[in-house]
């Protein structure tokens, strides 16, 4: 059985109500369970998105960390709140990574990338990425100090992916996908503006073209295109007039094996998609409402609660 766990935000909504939530999706039964609503106060309600809803995914041992928009949630695999972190330099996360003990975010307020120590508990190392006249730089600093980075934003920080090669970062500004070797920083690919969720897959790069309505692989010598779902207006609804709104939004990526890969989109909507058959094999869609968003997704590695 492939389960899906999904967040999601919610745009325009107000305080009291839920601006997001966690889902989590069979995807061989088409089914999606509500396994928690999000109605925290205290965010930024200036924007339409602002400080909604509820971000990146990530697993240590029996934990469950959900990125908010300036800081870290600890969950147990039943969804009880254990713990809420903070860095003064945690500001609209949007991703984050589990590797070799520690716990990256993205801070797309700061132009910067957190690491959250999982055994110590605590924010141990930040690094403040900026695109300059003299090229890529990165600049170490204590997300725990005060010497850290200006608020800034323009590289839009929003993808992370973590292995032994490195760290790849990429975000709307960013160009393409940027590689941390932790000594310099370099772009190996150029992508198009509005990237979401890119990361290395196979012999290429994978990622969420939002300008384009689509999801993409590209390699040096290919470039394949996968549609997202897209539904007749006069089914669609939308709680409340928010300008910019659009269906079709893609937002939320994983891979499910060496061929198959989830999407998510706007209205909330997951598609699964093979690379080498160019198929789309499923799709789930769980609101007609086009304020709800899927942001996040990853494979759910416990039991389903009951």
């Amino acid at each position: 059985m492939t389960v899906l766990v999904a967040t999601s935000t919610i745009r325009g909504s107000t305080e009291g109500a839920s601006h997001g939530a966690i889902h989590l999706a069979d995807m061989e039964k088409g089914r999606i369970g509500h396994v928690l609503d999000w109605k925290a106060p205290g965010v930024d309600w200036s924007m339409s998105g602002g400080g909604r809803g509820l971000r990146g995914i990530a697993f240590d041992g029996e934990r469950v960390f959900v990125a908010g928009s300036d800081c870290l949630y600890c969950f147990s695999p039943d969804f009880e709140l254990l713990a809420v972190y903070r860095s003064p330099y945690l500001s609209h996360c949007h991703d984050i990574a589990c590797f070799d003990r520690k716990l990256y975010l993205t801070s797309k307020g700061f132009d910067s990338i957190l690491g959250f120590d999982l055994d110590d508990h605590r924010f141990g190392w930040g690094l403040h990425i900026m695109d300059g006249d003299g090229g890529l730089q990165g600049r170490p600093f204590d997300p725990e100090g005060a010497l850290g980075p200006l608020p800034g934003g323009e590289l839009g920080l929003n993808s992370l992916w973590c292995d032994p090669r490195g760290m790849f970062i990429s975000g709307t500004g960013t160009l393409g996908l940027l590689h941390f070797d932790a000594r310099s920083i370099v772009r190996l690919v150029t992508l198009p503006r509005g990237v979401q969720n890119a990361r290395p897959w196979r012999d290429g790069v994978l990622f969420n073209d939002t300008e384009n309505y689509a999801a993409r692989f590209i390699t040096p010598d290919s470039n394949r295109v996968f549609q997202l779902p897209r539904y007749p207006e006069q089914d669609l609804s939308c709680d409340g007039h928010e300008p910019g709104l659009r269906q079709g939004f893609a937002r939320g990526l994983c891979v499910l094996d060496d061929n198959v890969f989830a999407v998510g989109s706007t209205p909330a909507s997951i598609t699964l998609h093979n690379l080498d058959t160019m198929k789309t094999t499923r799709c789930i869609n769980f609101s007609t409402d086009v304020r709800h968003s899927i942001h996040s997704l990853a494979v759910w590695p416990f039991e389903v609660p009951g």
